[in-house]
């Protein structure tokens, strides 16, 4: 039987594709840790040259003056282009968008023992270097956000301004517990991660300001699509929460805005 939510796939890469993104992974350290992403099409060309001539690759200013860089960092759980499907062909039309799969999600993975936010921020950030990527504007989504706030934090050369949806910029133990038990559930992955067809309906429940209803059939398929890696990702809702005394609000000196 044909899964609901990957039939949507073909549809998405050919309107995407129309939009001038194509698919393109980056070998961020040469020991495994590869990352996928959705960019320009004209940018692939000029990174595999550079590749290839084992010099650096282009900054983003060299090869389009008129183009500001926008980074898509996708939430915990869906993948970039389907966290993004409404707003890449949008933005493409004025701006050279990036859409990076974070590690563990669609085609990213890593050999890494690291899950923590801060790892995630600095193999993206490499990957940018390595396609050329001067400076960019950042926008992330949930999980996401809380990469970005790293990535900015970390590489403020390369994060000229920040969008963030849905995110603190870190996640501490008393907060994360007072939430938890007040959902009533004892992990955030029993809640980002279900096992059944009611998990599904108690994620949607808290995370939808409107109750919605879908068939049974595709809360299955979605559970079907989110089997995979499941041992890492609960590892990466680990990795973010972070003692109370080590806690700290990082200075950015970048335009910031929340949503």
């Amino acid at each position: 039987m044909v899964n609901l939510m990957e039939a949507q796939k073909p549809l998405l890469h050919f309107l995407v594709r129309r939009a001038g993104l194509r698919q393109h992974t980056v070998d961020v350290d040469g020991a495994g840790t590869v990352i996928a992403f959705w960019l320009p099409k004209d940018k692939i060309t000029a990174a595999a040259e550079a590749t290839v001539k084992q010099l650096p690759a282009p900054a983003a200013d060299e090869t389009n003056k008129d183009r500001s860089a926008v980074v898509l960092v996708h939430g915990f759980n869906a993948d970039g282009i389907v966290t993004w499907q409404f707003q890449m062909g949008a933005l493409a039309k004025h701006y050279d968008v990036y859409v990076p799969d974070l590690l563990y999600f669609g085609g990213t993975t890593s050999p890494s023992a690291n899950r923590s936010p801060g790892f995630q921020a600095d193999c993206l950030a490499k990957a940018l270097r390595k396609l050329g990527v001067g400076t960019c504007t950042v926008v992330g989504f949930s999980y996401g956000g809380m990469v970005s706030f790293k990535l900015a934090e970390a590489h403020p050369d390369l994060v000229r301004s920040l969008v963030v949806s849905g995110a603190v910029p870190a996640l501490i133990d008393s907060i994360s517990e007072t939430t938890l038990e007040r959902i009533g559930v004892k992990s955030s992955a029993e809640l980002l991660l279900p096992e059944s067809v009611k998990g599904i309906e108690a994620l949607l429940s808290i995370v939808t300001y409107r109750k919605l209803w879908f068939p049974d059939r595709l809360h299955r398929d979605y559970l079907e699509v989110m089997s995979t890696n499941r041992k890492e990702r609960a590892e990466l809702l680990e990795g973010l929460v972070v003692s109370n005394k080590d806690a700290a609000v990082p200075i950015l000196p970048q335009k910031i805005l929340l949503l």
